[in-house]
């Protein structure tokens, strides 16, 4: 009978399209003993089950969760940003935030939420929301393709919404994306309005190399392409899902009317509770 072990190395095999032989290969073992694995006929070493895990790329969190199926204690740290383990990396990110204004940028976790926002980001989505706060709890996928003042605010929403959900799946850890934001992006694609611009065919090609967001501000429209970075060699399942995305104008036009909008919206006090700025 497969172990329940046996079956997440079965999932993520197949995730990685790698046969038990080219599995065995790369986690230096004989397929004998990895088919054993599988149904549960031979328990893993806890070295095995990391070693498996590295060779299918499983990401930190599930790699806890392989550990614990095979009776092992999880090994990866899962700390919260504001924990003393993360100090270096939480001020990283505050500097790279802090650099970037007046530009918007913003730090998102795995589902995209919004962890942390610099006064930049915080002042175009406090001026797209007003008069109603930015809300704790902001998701960006929810806020721009939901019915709502952002979504409004997007001017080429159309052009935007398949991308982002493109972007979702191709920027999900390892590749793979969790239950709770697979069934985000579900809930999302099933919407009509949003169905229907996915099943749209693309019958001309794009003119420009990336997709950019067009906002409407006051009486003018901003265009932003964004930068997302990670962090590099995480060995903690916070610090890997962590993505800074930091937006740029896309135009001189749009690079003169954000500087000239400055001082307008939301500037001083993010919508966390705590300052924008991250230290």
């Amino acid at each position: 009978m497969e172990s329940s072990f046996g079956a997440l190395v079965r999932y993520w095999r197949r995730v990685r399209a790698m046969s038990q032989l080219d599995l065995a290969s790369a986690a230096m073992t004989t397929p004998r003993h990895m088919s054993f694995l599988e149904t549960g006929r031979s328990n893993p070493s806890r070295e095995m089950v990391l070693r498996l895990a590295g060779a299918l790329d499983v990401p930190l969190r599930d790699r806890n969760g392989m550990l614990l199926a095979a009776g092992f204690a999880p090994l990866f740290a899962h700390s919260g940003l504001d924990d003393p383990a993360l100090r270096r990396v939480a001020s990283a990110v505050g500097r790279m935030l802090d650099r970037h204004d007046p530009l918007p940028a913003v730090v998102l976790d795995r589902g995209w939420n919004v962890l942390r926002a610099n006064r930049g980001a915080a002042r175009l989505f406090g001026t797209l929301l007003a008069p109603a706060p930015v809300p704790a709890d902001a998701n960006v996928l929810r806020l721009i393709i939901e019915p709502g003042p952002v979504r409004d605010a997007v001017a080429n929403w159309e052009e935007v919404v398949p991308a982002l959900l493109e972007r979702a799946r191709r920027e999900a850890v390892g590749g793979v994306l969790d239950l709770a934001t697979a069934e985000l992006v579900m809930e999302l694609r099933s919407r009509p309005d949003v169905g229907a611009l996915i099943a749209a065919p693309r019958t001309t090609p794009a003119p420009i190399p990336i997709v950019d967001v067009h906002f409407r501000v006051g009486d003018g429209v901003v265009r932003f392409f964004s930068v997302v970075s990670t962090i590099g060699t995480p060995v903690d399942v916070t610090a890997q899902e962590l993505r800074i995305e930091a937006f740029f104008p896309s135009d001189d036009e749009s690079a003169d009317r954000w500087s000239g909008s400055a001082g307008t919206g939301q500037a001083e006090e993010g919508p966390y509770g705590r300052p924008v700025v991250a230290r």
